[in-house]
C-alpha cells in the first residue's frame, strides 16, 4: 500500500508540471485565426479506419473557433464599411477641394490677367501694349512739339527779318521825307527870294 501511495504521489507530481506547462503554452498561444487553427490541429487526435486517417477535434474548441472567425469577419466588415464611408467622405472632400482649387485657379488667373492688363479708353489691354501706345503718344507729341518749335523759330526768324526790313524802309523813308522837306524848303526860299526881287524891281 505504501508503494502504491508513493507511485501515485510521483505520478501526480509528474502530471502537475505537465499541466502547468500546457497552461503556460495555452497562455502563450497565438490569438490570431491562423494561431487558433494551429492550436486545434495540435490538440486534435487522429485514428485510422479502413485505411483512412481521421482527425478528432473537440466540438467546443471548433465552436469557439467558428465564433472567433465570425466575430473577426463581422469586425472586418464593420471596418470595411467604416473605411468605405471614410473613403466616400474623403472623395467628397477631394471633389469639393478640387472645385475650390479650380475656382481659386480661375480667380488667380483673372487677377493675374487684370494685374498684367490696363484699362485704355474702356478696353483692357496688356501692359506691354499699353506701354507701347503711351510711348507712341509721347513720341508723337514730342515730334509735334519739335515741329512747332521749328516752325515758331522759323516764323520768329522771318518776323525779325521783316521787322529789320521794315526798320530799314522806315529809316530810308524818313531820310527821303527829310530830303524832300529840305528840298521843298529850299524851293520855297528860292521862290520867296524871286518874289522879293520882283517886288524890288517893280
Amino acid at each position: 500500500m505504501k508503494k502504491i501511495m508513493i507511485f501515485l504521489g510521483g505520478l501526480f507530481m509528474m502530471i502537475n508540471p505537465l499541466k502547468a506547462q500546457e497552461q503556460t503554452a495555452d497562455k502563450k498561444e497565438d490569438a490570431s485565426i491562423n494561431g487558433q487553427f494551429e492550436t486545434i490541429i495540435r490538440k486534435s487526435t487522429n485514428y485510422r479506419q479502413a485505411g483512412k486517417r481521421y482527425e478528432v477535434v473537440r466540438l467546443l474548441e471548433l465552436e469557439a473557433l467558428r465564433k472567433n472567425i465570425l466575430d473577426s469577419v463581422s469586425t472586418s466588415n464593420t471596418n470595411i464599411a467604416a473605411l468605405r464611408a471614410t473613403i466616400a467622405e474623403n472623395e467628397t472632400s477631394i471633389s469639393s477641394l478640387n472645385t475650390k482649387l479650380d475656382e481659386t485657379t480661375k480667380n488667380l488667373n483673372q487677377l493675374t490677367e487684370e494685374k498684367d492688363s490696363m484699362s485704355f479708353f474702356g478696353a483692357m489691354v496688356s501692359k506691354g501694349t499699353y506701354k507701347l501706345i503711351v510711348w507712341s503718344i509721347i513720341f508723337g507729341l514730342l515730334a509735334f512739339l519739335l515741329f512747332f518749335i521749328y516752325r515758331f523759330k522759323n516764323s520768329n526768324f522771318l518776323t525779325q527779318q521783316a521787322k529789320s526790313a521794315l526798320s530799314d524802309v522806315e529809316a530810308e523813308f524818313e531820310q527821303h521825307r527829310r530830303r524832300s522837306l529840305e528840298r521843298e524848303q529850299k524851293i520855297s526860299r528860292e521862290l520867296q527870294d524871286e518874289i522879293n526881287k520882283n517886288k524890288k524891281g517893280a
